[in-house]
């Protein structure tokens, strides 16, 4: 099942070019009449809606950096790179950002653009229109979450594009995926849109009704989480960890997983973006990590030492794969990862520069392997999550007896006391602990207004700008210039 989507995947990598204004690009290589009547060329007519979304981990991941969960401090002369992660972590990212103009491709080119080349492609079948709108409303709920005000496009062939407003984007979204549902599979499609992972989808545009359009919608949050939970497809894994092992296609929580394969499918590399280089010696990597991303002390330290979900991070002395021989630092320190991160920009002479901060170890590492890419499989919607969101609809909906039950199964599975009372901040903080370095962590902070409070419990100690405008990124200068129709979004120059 695995191997076919990741055929799939690869299907929509090698028809599909991007673009890079959203003009109009020809794809001649896309089949035409007569093809797509059997599940396997469905499948790879379909393909390239899906190729471009294994970009959510890259993109959307790294923007996870604007959070109190994860940073890319600067390690001497690595990790600079203009002054983009720096930027990113203090919210002072220029409208020229690199990664910030990253995302919006990502999502125009490879997302929404490809999408409206195949719409075409399919007409007249049903299921497939279907599929392909859910998969185009999900790179719209990803637009709507970190630009807010961007264009609605439907059709290949655009000329100039305005934006509109983040309520209309809102309300596409919704529309999209509603109409969608009916004529989505109803049952398991492994990497696929299905009618549960467009629920979930929806969950997650309902659970920030308030921040896109200005109104709550807690009780469409609780109405979609049921028919999740209650749809009986899906159930906890005894293991949290058993959602993020090198082989998790098996997990019967993940609602929604992005297939990869180290050969086929590439890009599951966040152990290479975190490890330190001698961590090859660890773990038997056929190249040295690069000693980038990493975790706060503050967030380490806000996990229980009975919580099972600590074990995500990477702390402590490291040693070689006998684990007896004691790695050093370039300086020939011993290498220790320490959660506490004195600074965000290192100079080489900081005797601590190279081991700052736990490591990202949630996504098992993959020992002895020749690739530096994985074959985990990225948990993109989890069921977990859902009865997070359906808790967090609860509280906020005065059933607070409910809330703390779906909450307590999730802390349950995790090995810590189960709550008998419940705040606001505490459902924030076990979201974090459940659903670090997921992607969520960003608009779940400015759900809750902490996404700018500087000094408060959720946020770095690095954050250089607390202003509000920052909860939505620019559009990117890039675009605006290729794009004359489009407006910048406010505060930003």
């Amino acid at each position: 099942m695995k191997r076919s989507i990741i055929y799939l995947a690869l299907a929509g990598a090698i028809t599909m070019a991007s673009c890079t204004n959203l003009e109009e690009s020809v794809y001649g290589v896309i089949p035409k009449e007569g093809f797509g009547g059997s599940p396997e060329q469905l499948a790879a007519l379909l393909g390239p809606a899906y190729s471009g979304i294994r970009d959510y981990t890259w993109n959307i991941h790294n923007a996870e950096t604007t959070t109190d969960v994860m940073l890319v401090p600067t390690r001497g002369k690595d990790w600079y790179d203009g002054g983009d992660w720096l930027n990113y972590h203090r919210h002072t990212w220029p409208t020229t950002h690199g990664p910030i103009n990253g995302i919006w491709g990502w999502l125009y080119e490879a997302g929404i653009n490809t999408i409206n080349q195949l719409i075409p492609q399919v007409e007249g079948n049903t299921n497939a229109i279907a599929e392909l709108r859910a998969v185009r409303a999900f790179y719209y709920l990803i637009a709507l979450d970190t630009f807010g005000n961007v264009p609605i496009i439907t059709e290949s062939s655009t000329g100039q594009v305005t934006n509109s407003t983040r309520a209309q984007v809102y309300a596409f979204v919704e529309k999209e995926l509603t109409e969608a549902i009916p004529n989505l599979v109803d049952g398991p499609a492994y990497g696929r849109i299905n009618q549960m992972t467009a629920n979930g989808l929806l969950a997650k545009l309902y659970l920030n009704a308030q921040i896109y359009k200005g109104a709550p919608e807690w009780q469409k949050v609780l109405d979609v989480s049921n028919k999740i939970i209650n749809s009986g497809q899906y159930s906890l894994e005894a293991s949290f960890f058993d959602n993020f092992a090198v082989r998790n296609e098996g997990s019967k929580e993940n609602i929604w997983a992005l297939p990869f394969d180290r050969f086929q499918a590439g890009g599951m590399n966040i152990p290479y973006r975190t490890l330190h280089y001698q961590s090859q010696l660890t773990y038997g990597l056929s190249g040295q990590p690069w000693n980038g991303f990493c975790s706060l002390a503050e967030f380490y330290n806000s996990f229980d030492n009975a919580d099972v979900r600590k074990k995500m991070f990477i702390a402590g002395p490291q040693f070689a794969a006998d684990g007896k021989t004691q790695l050093l630092t370039d300086a020939g320190l011993p290498l220790v990862f320490t959660p506490e991160v004195r600074k965000d920009e290192f100079v080489s002479s900081d005797p601590d520069y190279q081991g700052a901060g736990a490591r990202l170890g949630k996504y098992e590492i993959q020992r002895n392997n020749s690739v530096a890419d994985q074959d985990n499989d990225w948990a993109m919607i989890r069921l977990a999550d859902v009865y997070l969101m359906r808790g967090e609809a609860n509280f906020r909906l005065g059933k607070t007896a409910d809330a703390i039950a779906d909450i307590n199964r999730i802390r349950t599975r995790a090995g810590v006391a189960p709550m008998t009372t419940l705040t606001l901040d505490e459902i924030l903080a076990e979201r974090g602990r459940e659903m670090a370095w997921e992607g969520w962590r960003r608009s779940d902070l400015i759900r809750f207004d902490k996404f700018t409070d500087v000094g408060g419990r959720f946020t770095s100690k690095f954050m250089k700008n607390p202003a509000k405008h920052t909860t939505l990124f620019p559009i990117p200068q890039q675009r605006l210039d290729a794009n004359p129709g489009l407006k910048q979004n406010p505060g930003y120059n």
